[in-house]
């Protein structure tokens, strides 16, 4: 304890030193042992986490990630899948195999190449998959082919973005060079790199594969010699990438024909350079100021060493790309020729004689290159390393090729470079000297005119850094000034290896990622987040956390770990990264690890020691290690139990001192009752977090006494080391706090002290006087003191002399055979002031009756200084009174019981003697005990006094058997006798077992139970565990070893010699569990799981553990040397369908597990115990029923019985065998098992005297009662048998009889109703063939006759806004604009202009009133211009009830109209009265706002988007718009319409259809018509067609390039057919001809004409003084029928019947008509919802912009409240009006029908908009139904749409400002805003006295008396002169 009360010799050492804060303080060599710790400790917790896994069912091939990081790209065999970056979440996938390929035989892309060779199922393998984000696609090339490539959308993978060869009519010339890009064969190797070029030049694609033609391992064995790989697939391409230009070249290599862009190696040197190839990479020159661009190949050559060029392995490749004014890092610039920049140089890690020669894995790291070496062929020695880690650095291999170019060129040098002329392009045989001085690019990249290509001989060397066994993959990062290196291995670890400046490592950590699958080489960091990397075995995709900080609590462990990404967040006290660290960036926030643990925080309390009675104590704290500057935070002390003081900052801040007032008084912790101290922890607490702690002690002198009463003072002060004092004489003695700690204390020595002395034992119950010295009684020898001895009383304490005093007639008891009583002196006066003691003197006192049951031992105690005396009489132990005569004699000794009875010749067995008088002490046994005449040693650590001896035997020369004798004095014998035998050991069983060990062997022999001590040694040096034995054998379990051999078994008696010779037991190789089957088990268990593999013979005992799943062991049976079967354990705590769980199996009681190299086992220590290469997956039980799953079966005894038992459907996969049924205790015979249905039968005969058996179903463990089966009876059933059938033959006459006469009618009956049948099934099927073949053609037709171009009858913006602002009569006009009726004349086309008041024109006013309304309204306008005047004005006119929605719209869209030329100024009133809005409904249900349009501020918001989206309306949505209403219109004129009704064949709407099948023949009538541009055109009608729907087909074929508005009316025109040359007829609805049925006139059609095909016919335009029978005079007509089909009104009733039978069936022409629109309906969607790059829609976004700001500010995150604000405020508010009236954007006519239709589209478009999912059934209305397919996608692409808008960048207010002033700028002076104003002051005066009113309430428009100004626009408007014109 540091610090508190200090006795007498409190000051020790020198005088008046103070005692140092005692900080404890690490040994000098933790913070070097520290770094250390995770090496030593392999065990530690995995520094790397899994965060995200992606499990692909294939083989992965390779994986990319695009630019940012938000989507990674996964290849495997046939499949392609596109992930989201982070959460590896699946987004889109592709299969792209298996295919029928050939090797031999071109692509089938090449149209011209045939193949004879049989194609076969080939699976796809990914050979390169690289990104090109410029031109935003996926290059993608597979093994099958030829290795052909495909560019796919990097947005959408399943889409091809760019077909290639393109086919069709845009078919190019492709060669197979174009199409051979990548290797056809799966274990060939190919890597490809994307080039940018600069200049817009397009990219480029280098691509290496590994050689698979003729000659290679790879080509087939079939002795073919077709070989399209030697001139289509060289080893090394530059090819062409530009997807968006001539498709011609796309993937050829001859880009310039001055280009050299291939390396193709001489067909006849392909057998001895086998290329493999690792990686290609971009990087930059290392040295200035070239920085030029290069593009590496890392690969590995199987060269022969003897060969002329490079004999390495290892090979980097370097290509030039271009200048580095031309380049950036992503390699742009002109590619030089390839093979004169080519230059190749060895790598080698390791010394020449043991160098890693191939390599695995390279990763640049700016200036240095990691690669992975493995060394070729097998390793050397047992655990030496097979692959190892090198370092190369760029600078050094850029230096190698400048200095072996030179040497080539400038100044050969023998041996430095070469060559290669391997190579088809090469340029010469070897160096030579030139006289030319090489520039440093020619030094760097070669030129046209040197050798070309070049091989360095001697390879650049590096000496590895790190070993390990299986390395797979390397990825680096550099990380606080350290290199951290991730290193996949080969059996799915990733290791993590943390390397100082000088490549050191200095800790490693390691992670499982995916059991036993090796990692790709290429591991790579998220863009986004360097602190992930991805990396790919061989089924999975996984994201890791590249640090678990998290795992480490305290500062210390955090920075020993050594890990270079953890550090110490100070102010948040946790081990983090650095970027998650608050204020990271600030000094002394984090702490990294190069800071050492020394820099930890921490705080020093300098006054630790606290005297509880100081007055006002303060803290003073000193700040350590890394913490920021505390100045200016909220700190304070925290002591625990939320009590808080108050803290101040002091000092600077290097050395940062806190003084902090100490707890309160009261507050204090309560003192232990044995302490005279407390110790406290204090926490320094910063902004409401505990960030650094200490300890300090509150001491409390005073307490001391009463701690230690019976203590000396010195003893209790000294041993809590506190200052104190003993103050004044010894009366008055006592411990009080000193005051200083100056020179005045005492030393211990000094104080009064009793000096210990040994005294003699005394009896109990005998008084004697005790004899106490004293040392420095320096106080009067008249001084009373007591003696005291721990009991109640006290003994008078008389002085001898002034150092010594007696303690008189001291009289003690005690019942026990020895007690020891302390012995104090203490003050007479003050019975609590004792002297000190530090000796603690005692004294013994004895009891002889106790403890002493025979003479040895009463008579033994005379040692220990008892003087005791046995009493032969009365057989008991008394206190002896006067000293003995002569000595004593006990009886001889009695042995009553000696173990073990038999012992080895050898001796050495432990022999326990029991009895009584055994010698009274050690020294009388010693020598005495004998067996026969062997001596037997006694051993003195286990004598007890006279009652046991244990001895040890010696040896004997011959078996013999004998009494023990103990000689003391007199002789005792034992009754048994002890024999010496010799054990025999004669075999072992079983004799092999497995290296593992748990082999349990029994040893036989005889006499093997002797002795006292038995091992079995194996080998001698292991010991044979779990022993038990009998006389002949032995039993123990074998332990493991490491070696298979043969071991001598050694047993061992007493450890001597062995008692076995030549017993051997063999270690065999440990058995192999190669695969288990099933790999599913029913969660009962109870699954017979079978084991596969190989020396199960071994085994004795095996049992079965699922590990966190099952409940207990099972046990396994062996069957033979390579099966064994498992019943699976029941699962306890399991939901069904989680993850498969492990499986463990335990061996002879071992846990088995892989064989692992030692390297293996020290990574993955800390694993190894979960990994298990087995799973179990586990299912719900199987559910059975019977067939119909009754619960009661009756069954008749005596009769065969079979069972239908159902089954449910589950995925456990059972097997016939698996299954028992069992009725009662018989079990049924299964006969037939199918995934449905179990069939099983009992031949036997069912009797039981149970009348009812269960029918029961056994799988596994799993017991089901399917059901009960009930047995009949016998007699009784007969009989009742017998009266029921009586009966029943009875009733079958009788039915008989009746059924006879019945029958006859029923057949007429049913004959009729099978001929209608038959019929309406007849009509059925061809209406369906029909609509069929409709739906196949009218797509096609529909398209061609819609290839409209010319122009779009576009209305003006002028009539476009009145139409959209007043779209129903206003209060303003009580009649609606109308168009001017057309005049016939012959000026058909000419434009009419269409009249609106508010239009451009003259204010209509008299003139005596003109200047006085001319200056009110100009006064009026002003006003309108303010907005607080405005604001106002709506608010007061809102809040008037009879201000009727019709107004508000009105009032909206004249405001609109009158401020058209501000529309800044619009905007912002708009705004702000949406602020309003919002905030009103905000309130209640924030998610009805704008849903309706009953306030001002909506229709100004409908207005306002109206304008804005004009343009976007005109140039974008227009033509797919009314080319859809083109089509609709189209398609209802291709069927039979109803003249009357206008129901038609073929429409959208339900209720707008023709539910009857009316055969309509087309006609094609050749017309000529003078009007409308156009003489003679030929028309398509129906034969159906009245006389007026063939008008309407006329004029819309001559007139369509008219505005309808100039089209003439059917009622203008007349139709005239020339039947002959002489013979003309007027065709007309109803004339003396039509055809009168029930006294009506039906309407005349082509048909009643019999007017044949290509008849002529002339319109002309009708005179109008000519009367003619109108439509209007027929009150009722009949649907149009053509007069030839009129019979059929009088066929039978039958037939009219069956007409009407189902109507129902004609709803799919609902679906005919839907997928003739369905590509134009899209069209129309996908223009509304999409943005264009060069029209973004500002409006839309500067508005939403707005809404989102509005729902932040009010606190609403709901994400659905702010789409359904967007929506109401944009598709429901605009685009809805729209697409329901087509009129208010174009002239033409909207017919009642297209209406209907259209509203079947618009119901569609709110349906996508909507969030709310649709729940449809078979009775929702067809409107909903008929695009609900659809819906879910048209959701995605709005929810697509308000994204992009969400994603723009923000429009400030001056942008959209600028835009608005555009907007008004365009449509300046369009319209007649004095009229809108004089409009709006109608308003103004209908409530003038509201307005008035609350332009006074309100203070701002008070302040500014905006009401005197409207006052004097009334009094202006209201003149006695405007009373006269107040009407007009």
């Amino acid at each position: 304890i540091a610090g508190g009360c200090v006795g007498c010799g409190g000051c020790e050492g020198a005088p008046g030193a103070a005692v140092p804060a005692r900080r404890p303080r690490p040994p000098a060599l933790l913070p070097l042992l520290l770094p250390l710790l995770p090496l030593l400790l392999p065990g530690r917790a995995a520094g790397l986490e899994v965060q995200r896994k992606f499990l692909s069912p294939t083989l992965t091939n390779n994986f990319a990630l695009d630019g940012p990081g938000s989507r990674v790209y996964l290849a495997a065999v046939n499949r392609l899948f596109q992930l989201s970056g982070g959460e590896l979440a699946l987004e889109a996938e592709a299969a792209v195999g298996p295919v029928l390929d050939s090797p031999l035989c071109h692509a089938p892309q090449l149209p011209q190449a045939s193949c004879e060779h049989p194609r076969v199922l080939t699976n796809n393998y990914n050979k390169i998959l690289q990104p090109d984000p410029e031109q935003g696609v996926l290059v993608v090339c597979g093994s099958i082919y030829q290795g052909l490539c495909q560019l796919r959308s990097m947005a959408n993978i399943s889409a091809v973005a760019v077909r290639f060869p393109p086919g069709g009519s845009d078919s190019v010339a492709v060669f197979p060079s174009m199409l051979n890009v990548a290797a056809n064969h799966p274990n060939a190797s190919t890597v490809g790199l994307v080039l940018r070029r600069g200049g817009g030049g397009g990219a480029r694609l280098l691509v290496a594969a590994t050689y698979t033609g003729f000659g290679s391992p790879f080509f087939p064995r079939n002795h073919s010699l077709e070989d399209h790989r030697f001139e289509n697939t060289p080893e090394i391409a530059i090819r062409a990438l530009n997807a968006r230009g001539d498709l011609a070249k796309l993937f050829t290599f001859d880009i310039n024909p001055s280009d050299d862009n291939i390396l193709k190696i001489k067909q006849g040197d392909k057998a001895r350079h086998k290329l493999s190839f690792v990686r290609a990479f971009l990087q930059h020159g290392a040295a200035p100021p070239a920085r030029r661009p290069y593009a590496y190949l890392a690969l590995n050559t199987e060269a022969n060493a003897g060969d002329k060029e490079s004999p390495a392995h290892s090979l980097l490749a370097r290509i030039c790309l271009g200048e580095p004014a031309e380049a950036t890092l992503n390699g742009s610039g002109e590619t030089k020729k390839l093979t004169e920049s080519y230059i190749q140089l060895g790598l080698r890690c390791g010394g020449a004689a043991d160098a890693f020669t191939r390599l695995v894995s390279v990763f640049p790291a700016r200036e240095l290159l990691f690669g992975v070496f493995e060394r070729a062929g097998p390793a050397g020695g047992r655990g030496r390393p097979q692959s190892a880690l090198c370092v190369f650095r760029f600078a050094e291999i850029e230096e190698t090729i400048r200095a072996a170019r030179n040497s080539c060129f400038v100044s050969p040098a023998a041996g430095m470079v070469t060559v290669l002329d391997s190579v088809v392009q090469g340029t010469g045989p070897a160096c030579e000297k030139r006289n030319i001085q090489l520039q440093p690019e020619q030094l760097d990249c070669g030129a046209a005119h040197l050798q070309h290509p070049l091989a360095i001989v001697n390879p650049v060397t590096a000496t590895p850094i790190f070993t390990h066994s299986g390395l797979t993959a390397v990825a680096v990062a550099s990380v606080n000034n350290y290199t951290v290196v991730f290193l996949g291995t080969a059996s799915g670890g990733l290791l993590k290896i943390n390397l100082d400046s000088t490549m050191k490592v200095i800790s490693r950590r390691s992670i499982l990622v995916a059991y036993g699958e090796p990692v790709h080489p290429i591991m790579q960091f998220d863009p986004s987040d360097s602190t992930y990397l991805y990396l790919m075995t061989s089924y999975q995709m996984t994201r890791v956390k590249v640090a678990a900080c998290s795992q480490y609590s305290t500062c210390t462990e955090c920075l020993a770990a050594a890990d270079a990404y953890c550090g110490w967040c100070t102010m948040e006290t946790r081990c983090s990264l650095q970027h998650e660290c608050t204020n990271f960036t600030g000094a002394n926030f984090w702490a990294s690890v190069s800071e050492g643990v020394q820099q930890c925080p921490s705080m020093t309390i300098l006054e630790p020691e606290i005297n509880i009675d100081k007055e006002n104590p303060a803290l003073i704290i000193q700040i350590n290690g890394t913490i920021p500057n505390l100045n200016g935070t909220n700190i304070s002390c925290d002591y625990g139990n939320n009590i808080y003081t108050v803290a101040r900052v002091a000092g600077d801040y290097v050395n940062q001192f806190i003084y902090c007032s100490l707890l309160p008084h009261e507050k204090y912790p309560a003192f232990p009752d044995d302490q005279d101290h407390v110790v406290v922890e204090t926490s320094l607490r910063v902004n409401n977090k505990n960030i650094i702690r200490a300890n300090f002690t509150i001491y409390d002198c005073k307490r001391i006494g009463n701690i230690y009463p019976k203590r000396a003072w010195w003893q209790g002060v000294v041993a809590l080391g506190h200052w104190v004092t003993v103050v004044g004489s010894l009366k008055l003695g006592g411990c009080q706090h000193r005051a200083g700690r100056g020179s005045s204390c005492q030393k211990k020595i000094d104080c009064p002290q009793i000096v210990p002395a040994p005294l003699e034992p005394m009896p109990t119950g005998v008084s004697r006087n005790i004899l106490i010295s004293l040392a420095n009684a320096t106080f009067s020898k008249g001084t009373a003191l007591e003696c005291h001895f721990g009991t109640d009383g006290t003994f008078e304490a008389r002085w001898v002399n002034s150092s010594a005093v007696e303690c008189v007639h001291v009289l003690l008891h005690t019942s026990e055979k020895s007690h020891r009583f302390p012995v104090n002196l203490q003050l007479k006066d003050k019975p609590d002031r004792f002297i000190d003691s530090p000796g603690m003197m005692t004294v013994e006192v004895y009891n002889c009756a106790t403890g002493s049951a025979d003479c040895s031992q009463c008579l033994g105690r005379e040692d220990l200084g008892h003087r005791c005396l046995w009493s032969e009489t009365s057989s008991s132990c008394r206190l002896q009174t006067e000293p003995p005569q002569v000595s004593e004699v006990c009886p001889p000794p009695e042995i009553r019981k000696i173990e073990p009875l038999r012992g080895p010749l050898e001796g050495g067995t432990l022999l326990t003697i029991r009895g009584r008088n055994l010698g009274r002490r050690f020294s009388d046994i010693l020598g005495a005990v004998r067996v026969g005449g062997v001596l037997c040693a006694p051993l003195p650590d286990r004598y007890v006094v006279s009652e046991t001896v244990v001895c040890q035997t010696g040896g004997a020369p011959e078996a013999f058997s004998d009494v023990v004798t103990v000689n003391v004095s007199r002789e005792g014998r034992s009754r048994e006798r002890y024999s010496y035998v010799l054990p025999v050991v004669q075999s072992i069983a079983p004799q092999n077992g497995p290296k593992a060990g748990g082999t349990r062997v029994t040893i036989r022999g005889s006499r093997l139970d002797v002795g006292s001590e038995l091992r079995v040694l194996i080998n001698s040096s292991k010991q044979c565990t779990d022993l038990s034995r009998t006389d002949s054998t032995i039993t123990c379990t074998m332990p493991a070893v490491e070696l298979t051999t043969a071991v001598p078994v050694c047993v061992q008696f007493e450890n001597k010699s062995c008692a076995s010779h030549n017993i051997t037991f063999k270690y065999e190789k440990n058995p192999v569990i190669s695969d288990i089957n099933p790999k599913k088990s029913l969660i009962s268990g109870g699954r017979i799981i079978t084991l596969e593999g190989r020396g199960f013979g071994l085994v004795q005992n095996v049992s079965m553990a699922v590990r966190g799943i099952g409940r207990e062991h099972t046990r396994c049976k062996v069957h033979t040397d390579t099966a064994i079967t498992c019943p699976s354990p029941a699962a306890s705590n399991l939901t069904v369908g989680s993850k498969p769980a492990p499986v463990d199996f335990y061996l002879n009681g071992r846990l088995y597990s892989d064989e692992r190299s030692a390297l293996d086992e020290e990574m993955y220590s800390e694993e190894a115990s979960h990994i298990s290469k087995f799973s179990l997956s586990y299912y719900a039980d199987p559910q059975f029923s019977t067939a119909k799953k009754e619960k009661w079966i009756k069954h008749h005894p005596g009769e065969p019985l079979t069972l239908v038992i159902h089954k449910e459907p589950d995925s456990l996969g059972l097997e016939s065998n698996e299954y028992q049924v069992k009725i009662g205790l018989i079990s049924c015979e299964i006969q037939i098992v199918s995934d449905r249905v179990i069939h099983c039968s009992i031949n036997e005969s069912l009797s039981s005297s149970e009348r009812q058996l269960p029918v029961t179903i056994q799988v596994g463990k799993f017991n089901y009662t399917i059901a009960m089966l009930h047995l009949g009876g016998g007699e009784t059933a007969i009989i009742v048998s017998i009266v029921i059938c009586s009966i029943l033959l009875v009733l079958s006459v009788v039915a008989l009889f009746v059924f006879c006469t019945k029958s006859r009618r029923a057949e007429r009956y049913w004959q009729k109703t099978l001929l209608q049948m038959e019929e309406m099934e007849s009509q059925i099927r061809e209406e369906i063939r029909k609509g069929f073949a409709e739906l196949q053609t009218d797509m096609t037709d529909l398209t061609k006759e819609l290839n409209r171009s010319q122009g779009i009858p576009f209305l003006e913006y002028k009539h476009f806004v009145t139409r959209t602002f007043f779209p129903k009569c206003s209060s303003l006009y009580e009649e609606c604009y109308i168009l001017p009726s057309q005049q016939l004349s012959s000026q058909v086309g000419s434009q009419v202009q269409e009249t609106h008041p508010l239009l451009v024109g003259e204010w209509k006013i008299p003139e005596n009133c003109r200047p006085n309304m001319e200056e009110g309204i100009s006064l009026f306008s002003t006003l309108l211009n303010n907005k607080h005047f405005l604001i106002v004005f709506v608010h007061a006119l809102e809040q008037q009830k009879d201000f009727a929605v019709r107004d508000r719209c009105n009032l909206a869209s004249l405001l609109t109209i009158a401020l058209h030329g501000k529309l800044e100024y619009y905007t912002s009133i708009m705004k702000d009265l949406l602020v309003d809005l919002i905030d009103a409904s905000a309130s209640k249900n924030p998610k009805l706002m704008l849903r309706r349009t009953e306030s001002v501020v909506e229709k100004m918001l409908t207005n306002w988007m109206s304008i804005c989206m004009y343009s976007y309306l005109r140039e974008t949505v227009g033509e797919p718009f009314f080319l859809l209403i083109c089509a609709i219109k189209q398609q209802i004129n291709k069927g039979s319409i109803d003249a009357i009704t206008g129901k038609a064949r073929y429409t959208l709407n339900e209720e707008w259809l023709l539910r009857e099948n009316i055969e309509a023949k087309p006609r094609n009538l050749n017309v000529s018509f003078q009007g409308c541009g156009m003489d003679s055109l030929s028309v398509r009608a129906m034969d159906t067609d009245t006389l007026s729907q063939v008008k309407e087909k006329i004029l819309e074929a001559f007139c369509k390039n008219v505005p309808y508005s100039q089209w003439p009316r059917v009622e203008d025109v007349d139709l005239e057919w020339f039947a002959t040359s002489t013979d003309s007829y007027i065709l007309r609805d109803l004339d003396d001809t039509s055809v009168v049925e029930d006294g009506r006139k039906k309407l005349n059609t082509l048909a009643h004409y019999k007017i044949p095909e290509g008849a002529s016919l002339a319109m002309s335009l009708t005179d109008k003084k000519d009367t003619t029978l109108s439509r209007g005079n027929i009150s009722l007509l009949f649907p149009v029928l053509p007069t030839d089909e009129s019979v059929e009104h009088k066929k039978s009733h039958r037939q009219s019947h069956r007409k009407k039978v189902l109507p129902e069936i004609y709803l799919t022409r609902l679906l005919s008509t839907k997928g003739t629109l369905q590509k134009f309906l899209d069209d129309l969607f996908k223009a509304i919802l999409s943005i264009r790059d060069d029209k973004p829609p500002v409006a839309v976004k500067y508005f939403f912009d707005f809404l989102e700001e509005q729902a932040e500010k009010r606190g609403i995150t709901d994400p659905d409240t702010l789409h359904i604000w967007k929506t109401n405020s944009l598709p429901l508010r605009f685009w809805v009006n729209i697409l329901k009236n087509p009129q208010f954007v174009f002239d033409i006519d909207k017919t009642d029908h297209i209406d209907a239709c259209l509203s079947v589209i618009a119901q569609a478009f709110i349906d996508a908009c909507s969030l709310s999912d649709l729940q449809l059934g078979k009775d929702s209305p067809t409107n909903k139904l008929l695009y609900a397919k659809e819906i879910p996608e048209y959701r995605k692409i709005v929810q697509r749409y308000y994204k992009q808008i969400h994603d723009m960048p923000p429009l400030s207010e001056q942008e959209m400002n600028a835009h608005l002033a555009e907007e008004s700028r365009k449509y300046r002076n369009e319209f007649n805003t004095n009229v809108a104003m004089a409009e709006i002051y109608k308003y103004a005066k209908r409530y003038r006295s509201q307005i008035v009113a609350a332009l006074d309430a309100n203070p701002t428009t008070k302040r500014t008396q905006l009401q005197h100004k409207f006052e004097q626009v009334i009094a202006l408007m209201e003149d006695n002169i405007y009373e006269s014109c107040s009407e007009a």
